[in-house]
Formats: C-alpha cells, structure tokens, sequence
C-alpha cells in the first residue's frame, strides 16, 4: 500500500489544477498527504487489527480536519452516520489497495475490497472500482503479465483499457467517480515502465491527480519489483508526510504482509 501513499501526496499538488505533462519534480516541497492516504491506513489498520471500519473513518475524519475530504464522505461522517450512502465515488478505490496486498486467492481479495468499499460506496460501480483495484494489485503481486492484467479486468470488470494515455490525455477531465477514474489509473500502469512512470502518467492525464495515483502506485509497486520500483529516496518522502502513528502501522502491515 505504500505505493499507495506515495500516489497521494505526489499528486497532491496537482489535483485541480489539469496538469498534462509528465515533466514534473515528484517529491515536491509543496506536497502534502490528503485523506487518500488515511483511509487507506484505515483499512490496513482494519485488516491488521479488526478495527471496524466505520467508527475509525468517523475518528479520523474528527482527527484530521484538513486533508480534503470528499464532500458526501464528509458529510456522512460528521453526521455519524452508519450507514452506507450509495457513492460511486473513487474514494472506495483510492483506499482498497491493502486489501489487494494482503489477501490470499482472488475470491478472497475480491469479497474483502467489497467488504472495504460497502461501508460508504455500495452502489454497483463504487463495490466495482474496488474489486478492480484490489485484483489488479493481486494479480500484479503474484507474477501476472501486464497482458494477463488486461485480460482479466477486462473480462470480468468489463473495463475499457484498450487506450493508451497519450489517447486518454486530451480530452479527460476532472472526475470523481469510479467508472470515469479506475479504469484511466491501472491504464497508467499498464502504459508505464517503472512506478515512477506509473505515476508520471497518472498526474499528467489532467484528473482527480492525488487519486488517479493513489490507485495506480500501489499496483506499479506490486509489480514493479527490485529495478524500477519504489525508490528509497520516495519511500522516505513519504514517511516524512505521514503522522507517525499513522506511519508505524505501515510498517506493521508491511511486515506482516508483504516480508
């Protein structure tokens, strides 16, 4: 999930402003991590712990005033809700990606990011841009071909990846929602050839920046492996982003999940 974080905060300072281009300093002194990053914490914490997951959103949006919340998500929290509202937003993709790191076998994965993302973004497109992302990292994680990643998702999520970005760049635009973000983010990758790169190209497609990164790192990060991977200096960038609590529960996921 780590790539997951590094998305964020390097796309932080790029969401709204439609930047198209891939040249662009990545650990940016005007980067900051945005709730992209602590709810996908949260649910590391939720698969680490048992935490439930409505209660530790509601505490952390109390927590953490300032990180650009979405406006239902938002709203749904102060209100301490507990029910779900039927968003198809992208934040139900931006948070899944422990999920897709943690599970063993795809039907797992896939009934674990639909637990994840039902809590606020039950409607159909919102359950289906979580199990994407989740299967995407899965798949990636265990040794699929960029080829074999295509074909699945396709298949089974009935996604459009046959565009490249350089054919998505031109004509998309800000969007927030699962079906208009998801399937852009895991072409990112899919068209990249390192996780910086995946994350080039996610920034540089003009979108929900933060998020469209957020759902492709942690992918790259999966798939990338040694060479061309997270790079120490990146990895550091973020910890120095990230509360420190927040912070060692990344460490305590990653050493339990991932070592």
């Amino acid at each position: 999930m780590l790539g997951a974080i590094i998305g964020d905060i390097v796309g932080s300072r790029h969401e709204f402003i439609g930047t198209r281009t891939k040249d662009f300093e990545l650990a940016h002194p005007a980067c900051f991590i945005t709730d992209d990053s602590i709810l996908t914490i949260a649910v590391a914490k939720h698969l680490l712990d048992g935490d439930a997951l409505v209660p530790l959103f509601h505490h952390l949006v109390e927590r953490f005033a300032d990180v650009g919340w979405g406006g239902r998500f938002l709203e749904w929290a102060d209100a301490r809700l507990t029910e779900p509202y039927n968003s198809f937003g992208n934040g139900s993709a931006m948070r899944v990606s422990p999920v897709g790191f943690a599970l063993d076998g795809l039907t797992d994965t896939l009934a674990a990011a639909t637990r994840s993302a039902e809590v606020t973004h039950n409607h159909p497109e919102g359950l289906k841009g979580a199990q994407a992302t989740a299967a995407a990292i899965y798949l990636a994680r265990n040794g699929s071909t960029k080829q074999e990643i295509r074909r699945e998702i396709t298949q089974r999520f009935r996604y459009d990846l046959t565009r490249t970005c350089d054919e998505i760049r031109p004509t998309y635009r800000f969007n927030e929602t699962c079906q208009d973000t998801v399937p852009q983010a895991i072409t990112a990758f899919l068209d990249s050839t390192s996780f910086e790169d995946t994350l080039r190209n996610a920034i540089s497609l003009g979108g929900d920046a933060d998020t469209l990164a957020a759902i492709a790192g942690p992918i790259a990060q999966a798939f990338y492996k040694g060479e061309g991977g997270i790079s120490p200096a990146l990895r550091t960038f973020a910890q120095q982003h990230t509360p420190e609590d927040l912070w060692e529960i990344v460490e305590r996921f990653e050493k339990r999940y991932m070592s």
